[in-house]
């Protein structure tokens, strides 16, 4: 790990830091607090603490199973939190997928079943990955979102692809052109841009939603 992965870990925990304000103070969702906002909070929160385990033990913190498996926090929080805002009806049952996924994934990892976990893994992570990417398009599509929001969206796609890559490597195999050492190259980077992307994204729903309630005084 270089200073520019410090630089850019440091930042993406900055980040993660004033989302975790930003939800925690009540500007992202309308008058009567969104239940979404407890799942991106722990999202961020997870990310903040993953970074800085990244900081101080390095890349090998990687393969710990315990880093491993509290990491997919992050996709399965925000996924559930995007179904949450958007289409509540199916809140539980998608929550209850996410939990058995996280499940699951301990079991593949802390239980030793590597053919299990490597089979296990990219299904859930590929399922809300697809949510993460896929409900903010509709959102903004369908005009529920301001478009500004499709930052949120490209957010996912970068964290899919780095999740993609790392799941392909610790099988033993490479996902296209992605070594290991052009993973841990771009790693810290992409983890900050994924961020900035959701900065934006939340941001940009934050001041729609600000901007109609001024309209409505």
């Amino acid at each position: 790990m270089n200073l520019l992965d410090y630089i850019f870990l440091l930042l993406t925990g900055l980040l993660a830091l004033y989302l975790i304000w930003k939800l925690i103070s009540n500007k992202d969702c309308e008058e009567k607090p969104c239940p979404c906002r407890y799942y991106f909070v722990v999202a961020f929160l997870v990310l903040l603490v993953a970074g800085l385990i990244l900081i101080f033990a390095g890349w090998e913190a990687l393969g710990w199973p315990f880093v491993s498996v509290v990491a997919g926090l992050i996709p399965f929080s925000l996924a559930t939190g995007l179904i949450v805002r958007f289409h509540r009806g199916i809140h539980i049952p998608y929550l209850a997928l996410m939990i058995l996924g996280l499940v699951l994934i301990a079991v593949g990892k802390f239980g030793d079943f590597t053919g299990f976990a490597k089979v296990i893994y990219p299904i859930f992570h590929g399922i809300a990955g697809l949510t993460i990417v896929i409900v903010p398009i509709v959102a903004v599509s369908s005009g529920k979102a301001p478009g500004g929001f499709i930052f949120f969206a490209i957010g996912g796609a970068l964290i899919g692809l780095g999740g993609m890559a790392l799941t392909f490597l610790s099988g033993g195999n490479r996902l296209l052109f992605f070594s290991q050492e052009v993973v841990l190259a771009i790693l810290a980077p992409l983890l900050f841009l994924t961020t900035l992307g959701f900065a934006l994204g939340m941001m940009s729903m934050s001041q729609a939603i600000e901007e109609a309630e001024a309209e409505n005084v």
